[in-house]
């Protein structure tokens, strides 16, 4: 199920920002050839950013293309590397994760209940939705952190 979520999550991640990309292109030809724009639209920008760099943090997690000291790690055993990776998913990643979703659901929370919108004129409204991004692509970090911790737990007891 968990790499179920996964590959969507890293459809989601990748429509976004062939939508990012063509909203950027879309609002720069706007801007400079017709001299028009919209705070709406760059708002939107910001926000589809958010999504691919919020959902990207799970799938980085869960390719190990986040930032590690290779140098360090790549001459150590495997036993001993996945014994890094158990101790680093459990004491850091998971409790960093688990604090980010505590926090950002009164985030969220709050956000709704004030029906925040932008402060801008033609601005966005809804805020809420974007924030609510925060504690839910954690979660997926939480998910693939369990499931990587299972994973170093096997591989170093096996060794």
């Amino acid at each position: 199920m968990i790499t179920k979520i996964e590959k969507g999550l890293s459809y989601v991640t990748a429509t976004t920002l062939l939508l990012l990309v063509s909203i950027v292109l879309y609002d720069a030809i706007v801007r400079y050839f017709f001299s028009s724009g919209s705070i709406a639209l760059q708002e939107l920008e910001w926000h589809l950013f958010d999504v691919v760099i919020l959902f990207s943090i799970a799938y980085a997690l869960r390719d190990d293309s986040h930032v590690r000291v290779d140098i360090i790690y790549e001459k150590f055993s495997k036993k001993t590397q996945a014994l890094i990776d158990l101790v680093s998913l459990l004491f850091f990643v998971l409790p960093f994760a688990a604090l980010i979703i505590y926090i950002g659901i009164d985030f969220v929370t709050m956000s709704f209940l004030q029906n925040e919108e932008s402060s801008n004129p033609g601005g966005l409204t809804h805020r809420w939705i974007v924030k609510s991004l925060m504690p839910l692509s954690f979660f997926f970090v939480v998910l693939i952190a369990l499931r990587k911790s299972y994973s170093a737990f096997k591989i170093w007891r096996s060794l």
